[in-house]
């Protein structure tokens, strides 16, 4: 390289390394430039539009913020949403049930749901599982029972809004009651749980030796000679001819209940947060003390107002939308975000520490639940944040002066008013 080539590289570099000192000092001193308003721009165009029109109407007007994306939308965030209506609806005599599991959400791998109808008399087959039930009741009325660890029988009939919790292994049935039975949500405390695989007493005593079975039952083989030959999973049956005070004297045999309470009533508890835009009933083990594996909130969200932008610390959200619409935007870093909406029988899931909002956008209430994996419920809100930080600090960040912080509120809104 000639002595004349050295001198241009060197004065280039030193032009270059000026121009980037100075840009910065610039960049301190006044906002960053905002590429949106030309996105948005282009959304009024020709950028936005599909000459062909969309390839099904119904999926259109359902997902308007996948079709047309907010311009802040960005890279590729795998879908964290999935229809309960895709999923199959196992009918039978009594009932059906159809599930949403990581087969079906990959993003889902905390948790699984399924939802499930008895009809009046409808028996969801006695059986346990190697992951915890949690359930809120949708519709009607059903008898549940349970068995504790001590050996001690739980029988309660729950309604609408009322959950139950029963532990692993710990065996349990639902039976629908007058006068249209029922219709529930369970959530599994596993991701890759299937409600398919649990273990059932039709099952098991089919595929048990009908003299070992008789042995151990003290009977002869003959009295057992009409037990199923499969499982029966879930069944048609007679309403119980009994009142709930008595069916526990009968399971209690003389002895002791169960001192557990399976069952919650969730909508006779007083909002745990309420504001003008909606209200939040939290549901976890320091009210709900069974519930050690799975912590809960029923949020109801009015129109035009939104669940605040938030993360939560301690658990990926699995999300149940009961009624109404709404659309959400999750922020997975790195410059990733996308906004999907949704309407009920629609589950959503957010990981751990990904911050988002779920958003009203229709004119009725929106009412969903936030299930978690974990014994108690944590969240961080950006508000609060922000209002509990040095001043300077937040002002640095976010390029907005002391009147604009000042207005920001000071505490955890969790639901904000229109």
């Amino acid at each position: 390289m000639d002595e004349n080539t050295k001198s241009f590289t060197r004065r280039k570099f030193l032009e270059i390394g000026t121009a980037t000192v100075a840009g910065a000092s610039a960049l301190s001193a006044a906002p960053l430039p905002q590429s949106a308003p030309d996105v948005e721009k282009a959304e009024r165009d020709q950028s936005g539009t599909n000459p062909i029109g969309p390839d099904d109407p119904a999926l259109h007007d359902q997902n308007p913020d996948s079709v047309v994306p907010p311009p802040t939308d960005h890279a590729n965030v795998k879908p964290f949403k999935y229809p309960f209506e895709l999923s199959h609806k196992r009918t039978q005599e009594g009932g059906w049930a159809r599930q949403v599991t990581v087969e079906d959400l990959p993003v889902s791998t905390a948790l699984a749901g399924v939802n499930m109808r008895l009809t009046a008399g409808g028996i969801r087959e006695l059986h346990w599982h190697k992951a915890g039930e949690w359930s809120i009741m949708l519709y009607g009325s059903a008898r549940i029972t349970c068995l504790d660890q001590y050996g001690k029988p739980f029988v309660d009939d729950v309604k609408q809004g009322d959950l139950w919790f029963f532990p692993t292994g710990y065996p349990h049935s639902i039976h629908g009651l007058g006068p249209d039975g029922c219709e529930f949500i369970l959530v599994f405390d596993d991701g890759a749980f299937s409600e398919y695989d649990t273990v059932q007493l039709a099952d098991w005593t089919a595929h048990t030796p009908r003299d070992v079975l008789a042995k151990n039952l003290q009977v002869s083989t003959d009295a057992l000679r009409q037990i199923p030959t499969g499982e029966l999973y879930i069944f048609q049956a007679d309403l119980p001819t009994t009142s709930l005070e008595e069916a526990r004297r009968q399971a209690g045999g003389g002895g002791d209940l169960s001192k557990e309470n399976f069952s919650f009533r969730l909508m006779e508890m007083e909002p745990t947060h309420r504001s003008a835009g909606g209200e939040v009933r939290i549901a976890d083990s320091r009210v709900f003390q069974v519930s050690n594996s799975v912590a809960a909130a029923h949020v109801i969200v009015h129109p035009g107002g939104m669940r605040e932008m938030h993360w939560h610390q301690n658990a990926d959200e699995w999300q149940y939308y009961i009624s109404g619409k709404g659309r959400m935007t999750v922020f997975a870093a790195g410059a990733r975000a996308r906004t999907m909406d949704f309407r009920k029988g629609d589950v959503g899931y957010v990981q751990q520490t990904f911050p988002h909002y779920i958003e009203n956008t229709g004119t009725e209430d929106l009412v969903f639940l936030e299930m978690f994996k974990t014994s108690v419920y944590q969240d961080v809100s950006l508000n609060n944040w922000l209002t509990h930080l040095p001043p300077q600090l937040v002002m640095s960040h976010l390029h907005i002066d002391q009147a604009t912080l000042n207005a920001i509120p000071k505490k955890e809104a969790v639901i904000v008013p229109v």
